[in-house]
């Protein structure tokens, strides 16, 4: 089967495309690597496309040329301080862009399935974990445009019954992370020799799964019979505080570490939970492998 990744040079994606090829999938990516990184993946050079999903043109010109049985749209803008302070290019690329591959996607006669990664930015504040049917607030841009992104894949699978799947990512840890989202924050400032690190807000948990799992969960999403249209969270269905992976680091270098609080890096407005009710996706057999203190000795191993 012939695939087309979006964003497959990035964090998430360079975790996603090897599973996919060991799979057997003729395996294209399309990423403009302004977040990931080409030496990240080992695709052939002509299954590499340079380009920018906000160039309708190209991604037309490219998608028409490839007639993929299958689409994985991984490519987006998702550091939340880094969207809300440029809102316009979050929208431009999160939901413009997305436009952009829908648009040519419902002319591929060959296309059988598009999988698209939201965000468990959809959902509302709340101390408890979320199901896949709570009810959906966005509390910042980035949530926002993810939500309008699972709106036009709805309206895309109306039109065409293709089979679309939405997969709400929570908070992902692993190797190639180019974004300072907690996990790459400290272990950077320890990579420096650090043992007294600077953090924001220390009092939020997050449902950190690591990027192999998740790779493991949309090779199983995209293996499934003809579903239609449907929607799945992927976390760990596990909360840790920032002192809890910071505790987790401390294990594994067999050192103390010392927390400041750095007003800088505090958010003003923050959730003090974000777990992920994962049944959903456990019914169709999927299991996660990599706790937290498996993922960071991994991080720790390849400094």
């Amino acid at each position: 089967m012939k695939v087309l990744i979006t964003g497959g040079a990035g964090f998430i994606g360079s975790a996603v495309v090897p599973a996919i090829m060991n799979d057997g999938y003729d395996v294209f990516v399309l990423d403009n690597l302004s977040f990931g990184n080409r030496e990240f993946i080992s695709v052939k050079d002509d299954h590499f496309f340079l380009a920018d999903i906000r160039d309708e043109l190209m991604v037309k010109k490219i998608i028409r040329k490839l007639q993929p049985e299958l689409i994985i749209h991984l490519a987006a803008i998702h550091f939340i301080p880094y969207c809300n302070q440029h809102p316009y290019e979050a929208a431009d690329i999160n939901i413009r862009g997305t436009m952009n591959i829908l648009n040519v996607a419902r002319e591929i006669r060959t296309l059988k399935r598009l999988f698209f990664a939201s965000t468990a930015a959809v959902y509302p504040i709340e101390d408890k974990a979320l199901k896949e049917t709570h009810r959906l607030h966005p509390m910042d841009i980035y949530g926002l445009t993810k939500l309008t992104g699972e709106h036009l894949c709805h309206e895309f699978y109306l039109e065409t019954g293709v089979d679309t799947i939405i997969c709400r990512f929570f908070n992902a840890f692993g190797p190639n992370e180019t974004n300072p989202h907690l996990i790459p924050e400290i272990e950077s400032q320890l990579r420096k020799g650090l043992r007294t690190i600077k953090l924001g807000n220390l009092t939020p948990k997050r449902d950190f799964i690591h990027t192999y799992d998740m790779a493991s969960a949309v090779r199983k999403l995209i293996t499934m019979e003809k579903m239609g249209y449907d929607i799945y969270n992927l976390g760990r269905g596990i909360e840790y505080s920032v002192v809890e992976i910071v505790e987790a680091f401390e294990r594994q270098i067999k050192e103390k570490v010392n927390i400041e609080v750095d007003p800088g890096k505090i958010r003003k407005v923050e959730r003090e939970h974000l777990l992920a009710d994962v049944s959903k996706l456990k019914n169709i057999g999927w299991e996660p492998e990599w706790g937290i203190d498996d993922g960071v000795k991994n991080l720790i191993e390849n400094w």
